[in-house]
């Protein structure tokens, strides 16, 4: 995928977060950092680096057929690295399906946005949700951790 906005953020100690923006919209990139410098330190996997890319529909939807074999538009992807390299991974946010669910859940656009950055978070750890069960445990799993970031962002 070309980087056609790329940041190397330092994260933590040693984390690197990489976020690449190829849509027009303003991206809360400190808030995406913020939420997998806590992620990663809260699972100890510090010394990873991450890649967020961010996308549009048509670019979802050609990655999700490649990828996955489903012509449609979805929310996330997410890529696992390799462990031995310090890659933890890899996830493709679509920004406007993020802003249209953000309306349909009656969230806000950041809320959202935490919401489906961990479950990609969660994805890259190696929970799977296609299953009902996977799909609870990884909703659980989820709402734990943003009950966590929303505890740390109270004390910073």
């Amino acid at each position: 995928m070309p980087h056609s906005h790329l940041r190397l953020l330092p994260s933590g100690k040693t984390t690197m977060v990489e976020v690449n923006n190829q849509t027009k919209n303003k991206i809360p990139v400190s808030l995406i950092k913020k939420v997998i410098d806590l992620f990663l330190k809260v699972y100890k996997k510090q010394e990873f680096e991450v890649s967020i890319v961010i996308v549009g529909d048509c670019a979802i939807k050609k990655l999700n057929h490649r990828y996955r074999k489903q012509d449609r538009i979805t929310d996330i992807l997410a890529f696992p690295g390799i462990a031995d390299d310090k890659f933890f991974g890899e996830i493709i946010i679509n920004y406007a399906q993020i802003k249209r669910q953000a309306k349909l859940y009656s969230e806000n656009i950041q809320e959202e946005l935490i919401f489906i950055l961990v479950h990609g978070l969660l994805h890259l750890l190696g929970l799977k949700d296609d299953t009902e069960k996977g799909k609870q445990k990884i909703i659980k799993e989820g709402k734990k951790f943003i009950k966590i970031y929303d505890k740390h962002k109270k004390i910073v």
